[in-house]
């Protein structure tokens, strides 16, 4: 589902009707016991920035997932365009982390759902390790993330 903007509700799931792909949404904490009892086959993702190496930054909760997947022996890839890889960058060390308004978590609506004084600490991107990633597909097919040079 992608939350809070719901991007796999609305976005993804949207154009995998559109392209006849079979799609399920669940909720974002469900993925690990939807993959212990065997439903999930593979993990696709999208990706905001790949670096040299293949490690990859997207949406917040993308390294979890791939953690979980690797956990279960289930198939993790990254769909994205070529414009996508930043071959200036070595490392996934080197991909800034944007961080989002705490009101995101603090409240909904003019709700506020915690006290005052709490802090809070939103980033909207984390970054996945490429040894995590079973391969990175792009307009020019399904690389390994260690084989990205091939792409140039």
């Amino acid at each position: 589902e992608t939350r809070p903007r719901l991007q796999g509700a609305k976005l993804t799931a949207w154009e995998c009707v559109q392209e006849g792909i079979p799609v399920t949404v669940i909720s974002d904490n469900m993925s690990a016991h939807c993959m212990q009892q065997g439903l999930i086959h593979a993990v696709v993702v999208g990706a905001d920035r790949i670096a040299s190496n293949g490690d990859t930054a997207n949406k917040i909760g993308t390294y979890g997932l791939a953690l979980i997947a690797n956990a279960h022996q289930v198939p993790f890839y990254v769909a994205a365009p070529l414009s996508t890889i930043d071959f200036k960058l070595q490392t996934g060390a080197e991909i800034p982390i944007e961080e989002r308004d705490s009101k995101e978590l603090s409240q909904v609506g003019e709700t506020r759902l915690c006290p005052d004084g709490v802090d809070f600490y939103n980033p909207a991107f984390d970054v996945t390790p490429a040894h995590l990633i079973t391969g990175i597909i792009t307009e020019k097919g399904v690389v390994p993330p260690g084989k990205l040079e091939s792409l140039k």
